[in-house]
């Protein structure tokens, strides 16, 4: 399978890169750093750029089978980088007949909002404002995308190693769980329409 996979830098999406080349899938990745990348692979095509550029988003969505996004905001970028550069995404992915999108975003964005301690809700009002309304954004833009949509919000990402015992829901409360757990559920949602046009929490 052909996967363009955005944050690949990032924990989450350093972990989807790695299992699915693993699992013998052809990945094309955007970098803002290349040098920041740890891994090599033949199947591995590194693109520079900035998700924010329109034509570069484009050369890494075209003749993709699916697309998965896994990005943060970083101190270097606009406040409004994660709904900005999934809308790039969703454009390119019209433009180029790409259906099939996987985007992470975090319980306690949209109707999850209850489903996190009550000692981080004050974070969300606060520090984590703007993220939230950002991811908020970025899940509005999935939603009237048209495309074969799966949102995954996880709980508390950990470093640990992948266990494979977690749960998925819509109403599933916060709690840790590994990144290598995250990432091969939503290596899953490329193919899997269990969960289509749903935002499931997992944890």
């Amino acid at each position: 399978m052909k996967i363009a996979v955005f944050g690949t830098t990032g924990g989450t999406g350093f972990e989807v890169t790695k299992q699915a080349l693993a699992q013998g899938d052809t990945i094309t990745a955007l970098v803002r750093t290349p040098a920041n990348l740890t891994l090599s692979d033949e199947k591995l095509t590194v693109v520079a750029g900035n998700i924010l550029d329109q034509n570069v988003v484009d050369q890494v969505v075209a003749g993709q089978d699916a697309v998965i996004v896994s990005i943060r905001k970083t101190d270097d970028n606009p406040d409004r980088l994660v709904s900005t550069g999934t809308a790039n995404v969703i454009d390119a992915m019209r433009r180029f007949g790409v259906r099939r999108l996987v985007a992470v975003t975090a319980i306690g964005v949209g109707e999850s909002k209850n489903n996190v301690p009550m000692f981080f809700k004050p974070l969300m009002l606060t520090i984590l404002k703007a993220s939230y309304e950002d991811m908020e954004r970025q899940e509005q833009a999935i939603r009237e995308s048209g495309l074969d949509w799966v949102i995954v919000r996880p709980g508390g990402l950990t470093d640990n190693t992948a266990t494979g015992n977690y749960r998925v829901g819509l109403t599933v409360k916060a709690a840790q769980i590994a990144r290598a757990d995250v990432a091969a559920f939503l290596l899953q949602q490329t193919t899997d329409d269990t969960y289509l046009h749903q935002a499931v929490s997992i944890s």
